[in-house]
C-alpha cells in the first residue's frame, strides 16, 4: 500500500510582505520535489476538504473564530498572530487545518499519513499566535474522537517551540494526551503545562535528544495505550534553522521519525504526521531536512 499524503494546492499561495519570516513557499516546494524525486507508485496524494466555521467552533471560542474569518479581530490580536489578514490567508488556515484532519483520519485507515503542512500549536481558545491561526492538532484529535474505535488521542509535538496553545486547550481533557519537546528558552516565553514537558538546552545535540524523545514517547506510549497518535515534525530543531537554537543534525531528525513511526506501526497505532516548522531564509533549504519524515515514512511502509 502506497504511503499517504495530504496536499492542497493553496498552501504555499499567500502573498506575505517583503521579508516576512514565515516560509510560505517551502509547501510548494516540497510537494514539487517529492513528485519529482519519489517513485510515484510509492505515494498517493489526497486533497483535503476545509474545515467548517462550525467544526472550528467546537474548540474555539465562537467569537473569535467570527471575528477572524470576517476580518474583523482586533489589529492587536492579528499582530500577535503575525500575519496581515486577508480572505486568502483565511481560505489557506481552513485548507490546512482541513488537511491535518484529513491525515487523522486517512492515518486510521491506512495506519500512517503524512501531512504536508500542519503544526500550529500556538492557538489558543480565543486567540492566535506565532504564525497559528487555529490549532490543527486539536481539531483534528477532536474529529478523531467521533469515531468509536478512538477513545484516546496523544499529541506528540516536537516542534523545537512549546506547544502552549494545544497545552491549554487540552489541559482538562482526558481523552487527549500532550507530549511537547522544545527549547526551553524559545518561544513562547509562557508556557502552559502539557501533559508531559520536555525542554532542552539551547545546544542540545543529536544523541541527548533521542534518548529523551524516544524514552518519553515510549513512555507516553505504553502508559496511554492510544488509539492513535498525532505527530507534530517540526524541523526546526536543526542546527541550521534561523529560530531553532539547537544542534539536532539531518540524520537525526531522520533517526527520530523513523524511530517514531516503526514504533507506532509495531504498537499497532494509526499515526497522523504534519511536517510543522522550520525557518530559513532560503526557503529551499527546509525541503531536505522536511524529507527526512517522507523517507521515514517509505522506509517503514516498505516493511509491511
Amino acid at each position: 500500500m502506497p504511503l499517504t499524503l495530504i496536499n492542497h494546492g493553496i498552501y504555499s499561495d499567500l502573498a506575505l510582505p517583503d521579508g516576512h519570516r514565515y516560509p510560505i513557499n517551502k509547501y510548494q516546494l516540497l510537494y514539487q520535489h517529492i513528485v519529482q524525486n519519489v517513485e510515484s507508485n510509492l505515494y498517493q496524494i489526497v486533497k483535503p476538504e476545509a474545515l467548517t466555521i462550525t467544526q472550528l467552533t467546537q474548540v474555539h471560542q465562537s467569537q473569535y473564530i467570527e471575528q477572524l474569518c470576517s476580518g474583523q479581530l482586533p489589529a492587536a490580536k492579528m499582530r500577535r498572530i503575525g500575519f496581515p489578514w486577508s480572505e486568502a490567508l483565511i481560505k489557506r488556515t481552513l485548507a490546512s487545518a482541513g488537511g491535518t484532519v484529513t491525515t487523522a483520519l486517512k492515518a486510521m485507515e491506512t495506519g500512517m499519513a503524512i501531512h504536508l503542512s500542519g503544526g500550529y500549536h500556538h492557538a489558543h481558545y480565543d486567540f492566535g499566535s506565532g504564525f497559528c491561526l487555529v490549532n490543527d492538532l486539536v481539531l483534528a484529535a477532536n474529529e478523531a474522537l467521533k469515531h468509536s474505535d478512538i477513545n484516546k488521542v496523544l499529541i506528540i509535538d516536537s516542534d523545537v517551540h512549546h506547544g502552549d496553545g494545544t497545552a491549554a486547550l487540552c489541559a482538562q481533557r482526558e481523552d487527549i494526551i500532550t507530549l511537547s519537546f522544545h527549547c526551553d528558552k524559545n518561544f513562547p516565553s509562557r508556557k502552559p503545562q502539557s501533559d508531559y514537558d520536555v525542554g532542552f538546552a539551547k545546544g542540545c545535540g543529536d544523541e541527548e535528544f533521542l534518548q529523551s524523545f524516544k524514552g518519553s514517547c515510549q513512555l507516553a506510549i505504553d502508559f496511554h495505550q492510544p488509539d492513535i497518535i498525532i505527530y507534530d515534525a517540526g524541523v526546526d530543531i536543526h542546527i541550521d534553522d534561523e529560530l531553532g537554537f539547537m544542534n539536532i543534525t539531518t540524520e537525526a531528525i531522520y533517526q527520530r521519525d523513523l524511530w517514531l513511526l516503526g514504533y507506532a506501526k509495531q504498537r499497532h497505532i494509526p499515526i497522523g504526521c504534519v511536517v510543522g516548522g522550520g525557518y530559513r531564509t532560503n526557503e529551499s533549504d527546509l525541503i531536505p531536512i522536511h524529507m527526512q519524515l517522507i523517507q521515514a515514512g517509505l522506509k517503514v511502509k516498505a516493511q509491511q
